[in-house]
């Protein structure tokens, strides 16, 4: 509920300053959330949890950060500007990401604590790297970094 009030403050915001780039991101953003919230069975009450609402934010940036590639990919800068705007919007209501080298020193410590032994283990692994970390690092991070934990012997 908490971002749904943020997102609606920073539209007002964003309406005042005639910024339509981060006027459009928001609007996105709140249409996501409405449309969660309205899905049958998605929110009790119609409310999100918080962990719903990292996780439909995670999910707009993902879009973002993949129609940015696709339209570099495509010589069209213009549309890759804009998505990259809109990603750093977004990335304004996510909280701050872990560093390689933090992530790495959680994951030695998960693998440790799940005992992991080799790349056999990476399923283990994952389940409660993800579990954990969610919102902090992206997942595919996660995954490489522990891929090269499991892979390398003296942890």
């Amino acid at each position: 509920m908490a971002l749904k009030t943020d997102i609606d403050n920073a539209i007002k915001d964003a309406m005042r300053a005639q910024d339509k780039v981060r006027l459009t991101a928001l609007r996105a953003i709140k249409s996501q959330i409405l449309l969660a919230e309205s899905e049958k069975g998605a929110a009790e009450d119609g409310v999100l949890t918080p962990e719903a609402e990292l996780k439909l934010l995670n999910k707009a940036a993902k879009q973002r950060r993949e129609s940015a590639a696709i339209y570099q990919e495509q010589f069209r800068s213009e549309l890759e500007a804009q998505e990259l705007a809109e990603l750093a919007v977004i990335e304004e209501f996510l909280p701050a990401q872990m560093d390689e080298g933090t992530l790495r020193l959680r994951l030695a410590e998960i693998i440790q604590r799940v005992g992991a032994h080799g790349p056999s283990d990476l399923g283990k692994v994952m389940g409660v790297a993800a579990r954990e970390l969610s919102g902090q690092a992206d997942g595919r991070a996660i995954s490489m970094a522990v891929n090269s934990l499991l892979s390398n012997t003296d942890f």
